[in-house]
């Protein structure tokens, strides 16, 4: 039975956080949906490996998403036009709950992720230019601490963390793991409210 009391708090808690942004003209506006469902009896976090054929983070797991477009009136038109372009995700069918802070890549980009929940089952249409596979992971695979391991980069003369989600063959890295790990830790700290 779906959690509707989790989805509503976990509502709470997106709305009541203030969103840190970042703006640099240099830098690609782009936004991606985190897409969450409920399948045997817990959440799960929807993901995509891009095509290889792709110019920026060919072959690496993400979310839908994408640069923003002149076509867009919004981030979030942003992140739901490229769900539906890549995945087949229609606007109607998703319920955005809120925004975590902006996140910023190595390849010059500005990402706005947009959390959201999605019916299960769903009739996915793979866009093959762009997307290899669909696939999910439980929340509670990614919450498990032996999936999880963290290193330490030195970009330009600072220390950044590096995130790392291994399960089932499929390692998140980048910026799509620092998106996780932001949500995991809303996550715990609204789990950690409720007690």
């Amino acid at each position: 039975m779906i959690d509707y009391q989790m989805e509503e708090k976990l509502r709470q808690t997106l709305s009541s956080r203030r969103k840190k942004r970042t703006r640099n003209k240099e830098m690609v506006e782009a936004a991606v949906l985190v897409p969450i469902f409920y399948k045997e009896g817990e959440y799960h976090i929807l993901f995509t490996l891009r095509s290889n054929q792709l110019t920026y983070h060919k072959g690496q797991v993400s979310f839908p998403g994408g640069a923003c477009s002149e076509v867009d009136s919004s981030l979030l038109d942003t992140a739901l036009r490229e769900s539906w372009e890549e995945i087949g995700l229609e606007a109607e069918d998703v319920e955005i709950l809120g925004e975590l802070d902006d996140v910023v890549t190595t390849t010059g980009f500005v990402i706005s992720p947009f959390i959201a929940f999605i019916p299960y089952p769903y009739r996915f249409k793979k866009n093959r230019n762009e997307i290899d596979e669909i696939f999910d992971m439980p929340l509670s695979v990614l919450f498990d601490k032996a999936n999880f391991r963290q290193e330490s980069q030195v970009i330009g003369d600072k220390a950044v963390a590096s995130y790392f989600y291994e399960y089932g063959g499929w390692v998140i890295w980048g910026a799509t793991a620092r998106i996780v790990k932001q949500f995991l830790d809303v996550l715990q700290f609204e789990s950690g409210a409720q007690s």
